[in-house]
């Protein structure tokens, strides 16, 4: 996965997610957006508002389960900074 980020001016962050058609036909598409949003929205509130970050899908993604798109996304904002000092989030264990 990759991230494009920009400050924006607006008191919260927007998110857009990117899945290319060579990774898959529309049901493959829509699942791994799904999943991407899914573990956003868990994070939404750790993230420093402020921001436009548009996350893109690469190939491995389509072996990728949950849990490694989780730890993907979580390794990206951490390393752009755009995670809120101090604030830990938690894992999601079902």
């Amino acid at each position: 996965m990759v991230l494009a980020f920009l400050r924006n001016e607006l008191d919260y962050s927007r998110f857009g997610f990117v899945v290319s058609k060579r990774l898959g036909k529309a049901v493959q598409r829509n699942q791994i957006k799904r999943r991407m949003r899914e573990v956003t929205r868990l994070r939404t509130a750790h993230i420093k508002p402020g921001f436009d970050l548009v996350f893109i899908a690469r190939q491995p993604i389509q072996r990728a389960n949950y849990s490694e798109i989780e730890r993907c996304l979580e390794q990206l904002l951490q390393e752009s900074d755009l995670l809120i000092q101090g604030s830990k989030v938690a894992d999601s264990k079902v």
